[in-house]
């Protein structure tokens, strides 16, 4: 049996935490309490959870966007004797039509109207020499595959000796924060 009057207090301390690891008691020792490394308790009276700790400004390793992409149109306008006009890179639908309408009229032509509208992308106009009359559009990522594009519809229309006669690309603008 041990005497505990003749412990000393520092050997109360030591018999405590045997007493303690014997019984199979082990404290939760922790900051975030009830949650995993790296959060913190939030909630209470029953309805608690666990939110990330804040890193105070530090890159989490997430992306972060640096701005954002600005969508620029193009416009084809025609007049039935032939006249065009064209235009690219401009801010809305409408503006690139009127841009296009104002290069067709100042030709002199009658009866200009735009004829295709595009957006972020490549356009294509192609013609055929025999066996088709009209203008046949095409659009791609690139001005060769918005001619390709262009080329396919105006043969497969039963042109002969297709052309492209126009390219232009209306590519987006990336604006910084």
């Amino acid at each position: 049996m041990i005497d505990i009057a003749a412990l000393r207090s520092r050997d109360v301390g030591t018999l405590f935490a045997a007493v303690l690891l014997l019984t199979g008691f082990v404290p939760s020792v922790g900051a975030e309490g009830r949650c995993p490394p790296g959060q913190y308790p939030i909630g209470g009276q029953g309805a608690g959870g666990c939110a990330p700790i804040p890193a105070g400004g530090e890159s989490t390793g997430e992306p972060r966007a640096t701005g954002y992409w600005i969508k620029t149109w193009g416009a084809i306008s025609m007049a039935p004797n032939g006249a065009s006009g064209t235009s690219a890179g401009k801010l809305s639908k409408s503006e690139a039509g009127k841009e296009a309408l104002k290069q067709c009229n100042s030709t002199g032509a009658a009866g200009c109207r735009v004829s295709f509208t595009y957006k972020n992308q490549c356009v294509a106009a192609a013609i055929a020499s025999a066996g088709f009359n009209g203008t046949r559009f095409g659009t791609g990522a690139t001005e060769p595959l918005a001619n390709g594009v262009a080329l396919d519809d105006c043969k497969s229309r039963g042109g002969q000796g297709c052309e492209v006669i126009y390219s232009e690309c209306s590519d987006p603008v990336f604006k910084s924060y």
